[in-house]
């Protein structure tokens, strides 16, 4: 699983050098292949280990390209994927485009969320992380049922 967060810089070439407890663990699950995206509902990137990712095209594949809601779906994710793999240093090169999407320069954030990563500007990740403390007290969890019997 994968999960925390980690600050970490973006070197002049736009590589991110991901943290040592993650390369040895995604060589051996998915060969160091992983796959960027845009995050359609935020300011930051999904980076996908690559059969994580496999996965999600599966689900993508089954959307109409008709239905216009289903395939602005698969146009956003999927016109934005790129393929990234680990260097022998465990650096993944980003795409200047997904860099600007997320509004990437320096310093940057990797979050960990079960099956991928998160991207985000160390700004912005710390304004949401904010935002979503602020959030709790209005947040109605009986709205959910996996919510309401939810407890840590």
């Amino acid at each position: 699983m994968l999960r925390g967060a980690h600050a970490i810089s973006l070197d002049s070439k736009g590589r991110l050098a991901i943290p040592t407890k993650y390369r040895d663990w995604l060589r051996d699950e998915c060969d160091g292949q992983l796959v960027c995206t845009i995050d359609i509902a935020h300011p930051c990137l999904l980076l996908y280990p690559l059969n994580e990712w496999e996965e999600i095209e599966r689900k993508l594949k089954t959307l109409s390209s008709t239905n216009p809601a289903e395939r602005r779906l698969q146009r956003l994710l999927l016109g934005n994927a790129i393929e990234c793999e680990l260097d022998g240093n465990g650096r993944l090169l980003l795409s200047q485009p997904l860099r600007s999407h997320a509004g990437l320069d320096k310093k940057i954030m990797l979050v960990g969320q079960l099956n991928k990563f998160e991207l985000w500007d160390e700004a912005r990740w710390q304004q949401q992380i904010n935002d979503d403390i602020q959030g709790l007290p209005e947040d109605d969890w009986a709205s959910s049922p996996r919510l309401q019997d939810f407890s840590l």
